[in-house]
């Protein structure tokens, strides 16, 4: 079973850093560019660990706070590496009752990482997430943008294997 990591050391290159402040000079005196760099940020990085958020708080002269905050708010960003596979389990209310805390424990289990966690071969990561809007199929998990619903937990298992 493999190990897992909660912090991952950065590991970014010259040319993300490049293209990062590219994306920073072009939106440097727009009004509300921190949304909009640290989107396009995400999409350079996967991430926004704290070495990125200080080079766009710094780049935009910013508060580091207040990436930190947008950061830590919306749902949209992510503030740790992602595995290859990422696994979202739903705990909305509807799922929650329909057993995903259950499901989300079995995942956990069977790829050996805990949830907002990477595996150290980078293979997995596990989050659990609010409603993701499927209520009708609870409970829901999704794995690389694969949707899947109603589940049982002995279903887990092999719906995982698919991934590994």
């Amino acid at each position: 079973m493999p190990n897992c990591k909660t912090l991952v050391p950065f590991k970014g290159t010259k040319e993300q850093e490049n293209k990062l402040k590219a994306v920073i000079e072009r939106h440097k005196e727009e009004a509300g560019a921190v949304m909009p760099v640290m989107q396009e940020a995400q999409e350079i990085y996967g991430y926004l660990p704290e070495e990125v958020q200080i080079m766009i708080a710094e780049g935009l002269g910013v508060p580091l706070t207040d990436v930190y905050g947008i950061s830590s708010f919306y749902a949209q960003f992510a503030l740790n590496p992602k595995g290859e596979n990422q696994i979202n389990v739903c705990l909305g209310t509807a799922c929650y009752v329909k057993g995903a805390g259950d499901i989300l424990e079995r995942i956990c289990k069977k790829v050996g990482c805990e949830s907002g966690e990477i595996t150290d071969d980078g293979k997995f990561s596990v989050d659990a997430t609010r409603c993701i809007g499927a209520c009708g199929l609870a409970p829901v998990i999704v794995i690389n943008g694969d949707v899947y619903g109603r589940l049982k937990t002995e279903e887990v298992d092999a719906i995982v294997e698919k991934y590994m």
